[in-house]
């Protein structure tokens, strides 16, 4: 097997695919799809979503500073692509898709309420990079779809069939392959 050396550039994946919703100062919403996202601390809670500065939402999200991460689902595939290949300045996304804005607890920006779970966050930081700058954002809540949890009361995201992102295409995750810690775990 060869392998070809490429110039440095980001290859790291497979990535969410998540559907972030904010407002404007006056409330008005709008959604914009990021594969640069992602979790950067446990405790507090803290996750990162990367925009470029010439992006619609990127002016709405410097001025709140809030936003919610709404994970996405095979059946939500179409409308992640859509936020992510349209302008909110041209198209009022939740009304041309027909995604119902929903209440967040914690923060202004509304959740989605057909995906499966909601992130609250409120930015602490703003760390210019070049292309992108880095939102950095402290998580003030989560909401979960009830549909997903079993009689134990535990969380099943894979119910769900979330998509990911890799190298410019959706993905399904497919099969479980094992659990955390699984390689050390004992056998009796």
């Amino acid at each position: 097997m060869a392998k070809q050396y490429w110039k440095a550039g980001n290859m790291l994946y497979p990535l969410p695919a998540v559907m972030v919703s904010l407002t404007d100062g006056d409330g008005n919403p709008n959604i914009i799809t990021v594969a640069w996202t992602g979790t950067c601390c446990t405790n507090p809670p803290m996750v990162y979503i990367s925009i470029r500065k010439e992006r619609f939402s990127y002016a709405l999200l410097k001025e709140t500073k809030e936003f919610v991460i709404n994970l996405t689902t095979e059946n939500l595939t179409f409308e992640t692509d859509f936020c992510g290949v349209t302008s909110g300045k041209d198209i009022e996304k939740f009304e041309k898709l027909n995604l119902t804005p929903i209440p967040s607890k914690y923060v202004k920006a509304p959740s989605i309420k057909e995906s499966p779970v909601n992130i609250e966050c409120k930015v602490k930081e703003i760390i210019p990079l070049g292309s992108h700058d880095m939102f950095l954002a402290e998580v003030l809540g989560v909401t979960v779809e009830e549909e997903y949890m079993d009689k134990d009361n535990r969380f099943h995201l894979e119910w769900a069939n979330p998509i990911a992102y890799s190298h410019g295409q959706y993905y399904t995750l497919g099969e479980n392959k094992g659990k955390f810690g699984f390689s050390i775990k004992k056998s009796k």
